[in-house]
Formats: structure tokens, sequence, C-alpha cells
């Protein structure tokens, strides 16, 4: 039980930027913040609401004692401060429901400790789109939400059907997610919304229910996402995935939504995950048929993305044959060097390899290299588990041994998205140098492909190195708000 009331906690400072509020009143790393104009702050959504003043009054401790600073605060100046987390009162909100979908309930046994950790932390829906449940908020919680007005927050529903929900959930307690959307568009705090789709669980019938529900509440629901169901090797609950003729109904079922809802509110409202079109072989579907929505954290115009930016570096591939360029359309500087007969393998997992076959080839038509995509099979989670960003550096390697591979590999960025650089079974991308003998790139499209070639991707682990630069960690871009 979550008390109403949280205890007095602590902002631990590790970094001031120069010029900003907190330099110009004296504080410095090492410092505890306590409070900003009076109130006790719980994490960064506080400092930055109570410091949104012209007059900013900090309290802090130093070496055990308390002090307080004021000044005024410029127009447009910085607060200036980093944490060493950003919720002081505790590392992350627990989950309180027992999904049978839940990832972590079905990861593979003696991987690392937080990846045994269920989070459900409202807090993080606001600050980085994580998506949560409204199951386990106090009284202050749902307070908080209102008086600082978190907007947007991204809720699974799975389900609006209370008793479904509660299925989808294994909590019989869960409360009336309608209910809970309704009490917040009623404050004019948006909402992003998804619904995991398990067969025979929450598909058919209660799918419909639920895309209809939750349309009935736009423009305060902004979306629904439409994700299928993952299941690692380790589920242990009963359920199966999708088959793709199942899949190739419930896309039918949404565009059908899609084209009925872009009539009746202007947008298309339900969105599929990308997943969807992949497994079942069909196009994606082009950048305005997301409304404008940014949702590729959840999977949604990720690939899309990746064809786009695709489209844009063809203009900077010196050609083969002629060995100019055309004029760059990726702002960059086309490049002039030919690349021909230049060897090296990228690395993805199954569901993405066909596209990235496709684009490899076109690239070696254009460029004379030989880039080899590879598909590596997640052999931990099971092979049901088809995404890049699940992939083990264990099975990359294994899978890799003994491979002509060229003069480097590229691996999926999203691999290491930690922030120390690793994989989920804790290996980094010098490790995996090592292991192969050969430099390490992370890329997230191919313009990062093509810089890999010519020399320009800062994210290069060479096998050489004994530790990976700092400057190439900070350039990863890795989440640190998902270190626990």
């Amino acid at each position: 039980m979550i008390p109403a009331e949280r205890p007095p906690c602590a902002g631990n400072i590790v970094a001031v930027e120069r010029g900003s509020f907190a330099a110009s009143v004296g504080l410095r790393p090492g410092d505890e913040l306590l409070a900003v104009n009076g109130h006790p702050v719980e994490d960064v959504i506080d400092v930055q609401f109570y410091a949104a003043e012209d007059v900013v009054a900090l309290t802090y401790r130093r070496n055990g004692e308390e002090h307080e600073v004021y000044g005024n605060r410029k127009d447009g100046q910085a607060l200036g401060l980093e944490f060493d987390h950003p919720t002081f009162d505790i590392d992350i909100r627990r989950c309180n429901n027992l999904c049978p979908f839940c990832f972590v309930l079905q990861t593979a046994p003696r991987m690392r400790r937080t990846l045994y950790i269920k989070d459900d932390d409202y807090r993080y829906s606001f600050l980085y789109g994580h998506f949560v449940t409204l199951t386990n908020l106090s009284d202050h919680d749902w307070k908080r939400i209102e008086e600082q007005r978190l907007s947007p927050l991204y809720v699974s529903v799975h389900a609006t059907d209370l008793e479904t929900r509660r299925k989808c959930l294994a909590n019989k307690a869960a409360p009336d997610i309608l209910e809970q959307l309704r009490w917040l568009a009623e404050r004019r705090i948006e909402t992003h919304t998804q619904l995991v789709i398990t067969p025979e669980l929450n598909d058919g019938p209660a799918l419909e229910r639920s895309v209809r529900d939750l349309a009935e509440l736009y423009p305060s629901v902004i979306s629904v996402s439409v994700v299928p169901v993952g299941l690692t090797k380790h589920h242990k609950y009963g359920h199966r995935p999708l088959t793709v003729a199942e899949m190739e109904s419930i896309v039918g079922q949404v565009e059908g939504w899609q084209t009925e809802y872009l009539d009746e509110l202007g947008v298309r409202f339900a969105y599929l995950s990308d997943e969807w079109y992949l497994a079942t072989d069909r196009p994606v579907p082009p950048k305005e048929a997301y409304d404008g929505l940014e949702l590729e954290e959840n999977g949604l115009g990720q690939v899309r993305g990746f064809l786009e930016d695709w489209e844009a570096v063809k203009g900077e591939i010196p050609n083969s044959k002629s060995q100019t360029p055309k004029t760059g359309k990726a702002g960059r500087r086309p490049h002039h060097t030919s690349l021909a007969a230049r060897h090296a393998t990228l690395v993805t997992a199954a569901l993405f390899s066909p596209t990235l076959r496709a684009t490899a080839d076109e690239f070696n038509g254009l460029a004379g290299t030989r880039l080899e995509a590879i598909a590596v099979v997640n052999e931990r989670l099971g092979e049901t588990i088809t995404v890049a960003g699940l992939l083990m550096g264990n099975d990359v390697i294994a899978q890799l041994a003994g491979r002509d591979v060229g003069e480097f590999v590229v691996l999926p960025r999203v691999m290491f998205d930690h922030p120390q650089g690793i994989s989920l079974d804790d290996v980094s991308p010098l490790q995996i140098a090592k292991a192969l003998g050969v430099p390490v790139y992370l890329a997230d499209a191919m313009g990062d492909v093509l810089d890999a070639l010519t020399g320009v991707n800062t994210l290069r682990f060479d096998p050489k190195d004994k530790v990976a630069p700092v400057e190439v960690m900070r350039a990863g871009g890795w989440a640190v708000e998902k270190y626990l």
C-alpha cells in the first residue's frame, strides 16, 4: 500500500550547468536539493514545476547542513541542475499486476536483477512516455497529476471491459479504466493508450469494444496503439502468439476503423505497430498515416522513418561507376570516395531482416559494396522474440563466429539502450568487437552505415581498445531514465 503523503527526500545533484540559475546562486555537485520555493521535492517533475517562477528559492543540504538561497531567474534561463536519478524518493514505482504477457514474468533466468523489476510509474510515463496501468496510484498521486497537469500520460488499457481488463492484468481489484480516463479528461489531462493483443483474451469483440469506448473520449484520449503480444519461450501461462492469419484479420479491422475515424474525427485514432505490417508482409504506412503523432518509442512508424532516411541517404552515396554522388539530402555533405568492394556485416533480428536485406542490396547496387544483412536468432528468449531491441550480445557473438564478416560489423544501437551501454545479457559492443576481432559500429539508420564506411560514425568500438572512450558512450544516447 502506497502512503498518501510521501516522506521527505532529496535530489542528489551530480552536475550544475555553467551560466544557469543554480550556478548563479552557488549550488555545486554533491549538494542535495530538498525544496523549491518552500515545496519539498520528490522528483524532477516537482523541481520543474515549482521552479517555474521569476523568483526561485532553493533549499539544499551540503555536508550535513541545510542552506537556503534565492534569486531572480532571468527569462529563458535554465535552472541547470542534473540529478543522479529522476526520482528522489524511490528508484521506481513497482507494478501490482501479474499480466500473463508481461515481459518481466517471462524473462530468461539468471539475468541481471533489474530485468525482474516490474515498473509501473506514472512519473516515468509523463517524463519519458512509458506506458503504465494506473492501478497503483494513491490519492497523493491523483492530486498531483491534477495540480501539476501531468499531460500527456501513456496508459496501458488492454481492454475497456472491466472483467476482461482484470483478466489481462490478473488483478481482481483493478479499477475501471474508463472511469479513470474520464476523470483525467475532465481535468484536461490527455492520454495516449495502448492495447497489447493476446489471442482469445482481448481480441475479437473485446478489441472492437475497447477501440470504440476509447474513441468516445477523443480528443482527451489522443490515440490507441494496437500492439501484438510478444511471448518468450519462458512464458508459463498458457497463451500463444497470434497467427499470421489472425494478424491479417486484425490489420483489416483496424484499417477499417481508421477510415471511419478519419471521416468522423479527422484522425485515424487507432494505429498499428510496425510488427503487424512486417509479419503479414504488407507495406508499412506512409508518414502521414500517423497524423503527426510521435509514437516511434512504442514501435509505430519506426520502419517508415528508416525508409525515409534511406531515401534521403541515397543521394549521398558515391556511384560505383562515376564515383560522383548526387546532391546530399540528409543534411550531410555528399561523399566522394569510392566505396566499391567494401565488405561489412549488418546485424538485425528476424522481423526486420527482410527490410534491411533489401535496403543493403540496394545500397550495394548503388555503391558496389558488399554489405551483408544477417538475422540473428534470439536463443536466450526464443525464436518467437524477433525484434532487434531484445537481441542478446552472446547470440551475436555465437552466430557470427567463424563467418567472414568483412572489415566491420554494424549492430542496432537499440540493443544497448542502457546507460552502461550493454545488451540485455550484459554484453557491451566492445566485448563483441573483441570476440569477433573487427570493429563494431552502432547504427539506427542507413545514414549511420554510410558514416561507418566513410569513417565519420563516432559510435565505433575497436577490438584494440581497453575501454570504450567516454565520448563514444556519451554520443550513444542511451536512455538513462531506464536505469534502475
